[in-house]
């Protein structure tokens, strides 16, 4: 009989798909998985994501997916100006801990192998201790940012509660770069000690390191962020705090021509086939709305594309102002007979592309990006250099990274004051595209490219970290 493994993601497309790559991972070494789903309690916002899980269930047959039941009074998980709101998401996987304890404990009569729970579903490692099954944290993003997460309670103890004041003052922060203040995941640390928000970042933070978790899974390369990941090693085994394993065990992300996402090919791609090698500029700003632009940045993207001369796909996710964003008026969100004179020049797509497709197609040449992890480590895997252009949470750190780290993108300048201008894009689409330093951005890239490959091979980073954590959880369940 196949050992089990329960997986439990987080209520976004960007924990949710690397935690289903993870599932691969696992059925393809011979387990079998089952992954056990809350009911998104606000669906009509989350569309894309109620579509993202509604398309993988069904292309993963080999996957038992099963819904909780839903609980009433479910709370709120976003404020009203639609941010998302962390002590309501706590709550919610707070709430859900019953509904998972009674499937688990009814359906799994001879015992699972180990619980794997997304890094913001940490409550639901009690349920892990009263099964006394081992629970696993799995964290989808990159290892700076689950230092960062692990350094909160004495950055606070030593006083700098507020960032406000600093700016982009740069903090130093043990195995990260220089970090300005202000890329601190939006400021959460500028909330008040009193506040509910406060308190749930603290609460989350500490249950990384008591609640019961048996190590961390964490969706990266070690050579791709390998003062991080050697940090983090060292403070294990300095015992400080008794830190539970690292298993680094990405790239976890879609590889080019799976149909998970939509079974037929993308009319962009057709679109593709006709350009020459490495002279597209694909842009792509993410899944959710949080991604859309207003109208007067996205004339400023369309003046700066058409400048450069340079080819360019463009996905479009315009201002929302209306339930039907297909509906979408292109001619009148762009510059009057842009679409025309650009014709023979660009594409531009409404709402969504096949990302990993594109940037594996051999004609893109650059990618901008709003640097969220997934969309970072599909461009690194591609092996195409990168313009970053963040919008929200850990997305200003990861450009830091990128930028300064990697050194595999540079920045577009003007996305903190709220306008990037059509002279920046301009410029930096011809910098990437046209200048020495674009070509030493390729080269880098590329490097991390190769590096990332050899990963999940028999002699790979990443591979002997999944083996490990599977060996750890085996020797638990036999302890």
């Amino acid at each position: 009989m196949k050992k089990t493994m329960v997986l439990y993601p987080g209520l976004s497309v960007s924990h949710f798909l690397p935690m289903m790559k993870l599932a691969d991972e696992l059925v393809e070494h011979g387990y079998a998985v089952t992954v056990a789903l809350i009911d998104d309690p606000a669906p009509q916002k989350q569309i894309a994501f109620t579509a993202t899980v509604d398309r993988v269930i069904s292309s993963k047959p080999s996957i038992c997916f099963h819904r909780l039941p839903r609980v009433d009074h479910l709370p709120a998980v976003t404020t009203n100006d639609g941010e998302f709101y962390l002590p309501g998401y706590l709550d919610l996987v707070r709430r859900h801990n019953e509904p998972l304890h009674g499937f688990l404990s009814s359906h799994f009569r001879g015992g699972i192998q180990a619980l794997v729970v997304d890094m913001m579903s940490v409550e639901a490692l009690d349920i892990a201790e009263r099964l006394k099954v081992p629970g696993y944290l799995f964290h989808p993003s990159n290892a700076s940012l689950f230092a960062f997460f692990l350094q909160i309670p004495s950055i606070c103890a030593e006083g700098k509660r507020s960032f406000s004041e600093l700016g982009d003052t740069p903090l130093e922060l043990p195995g990260l770069p220089p970090m300005p203040a202000s890329h601190l995941i939006n400021n959460l640390l500028e909330e008040s000690p009193e506040s509910e928000v406060y308190k749930a970042i603290m609460d989350l933070v500490r249950r990384y390191t008591n609640k019961y978790s048996n190590g961390f899974l964490v969706n990266t390369v070690d050579s791709l962020e390998a003062r991080v990941v050697n940090t983090l090693r060292h403070a294990r085994r300095q015992g400080g705090r008794a830190l539970p394993p690292f298993y680094f065990v990405g790239p976890l992300v879609n590889k080019a021509g799976e149909r998970g996402e939509r079974p037929e090919r993308h009319e962009c791609l057709a679109w593709l086939d006709r350009q020459p090698d490495r002279t597209v500029v694909f842009l792509c700003f993410g899944s959710t709305g949080i991604g859309n632009h207003s109208t007067e940045q996205l004339r400023e993207i369309a003046v700066g594309l058409e400048k450069s001369g340079h080819r360019f796909l463009w996905v479009v996710r315009a201002p929302v102002v209306s339930d039907d964003p297909d509906r979408t008026d292109l001619d009148a969100l762009l510059p009057a007979g842009f679409l025309e004179r650009t014709s023979g020049q660009g594409a531009v797509v409404k709402q969504w592309a096949p990302q990993v497709d594109v940037l594996h197609h051999q004609a893109t040449g650059a990618f901008v990006t709003h640097c969220g992890w997934n969309s970072v480590l599909e461009g690194i895997t591609a092996g195409v250099p990168m313009l970053c252009w963040p919008l929200h949470s850990e997305q200003k750190m990861n450009k830091v990274l990128m930028v300064e780290e990697m050194g595999i993108a540079v920045e577009m300048v003007g996305w903190q004051q709220g306008l990037v201008t059509a002279e920046e894009v301009e410029a930096k689409v011809r910098l990437v595209m046209e200048s020495e330093a674009g070509v030493e951005l390729r080269a880098r890239v590329t490097a991390h490219k190769e590096a990332a490959a050899v990963a999940w091979t028999d002699v790979g980073s990443s591979r002997a970290a999944f083996t490990e954590f599977l060996s750890d959880a085996d020797s638990r369940q036999t302890s």
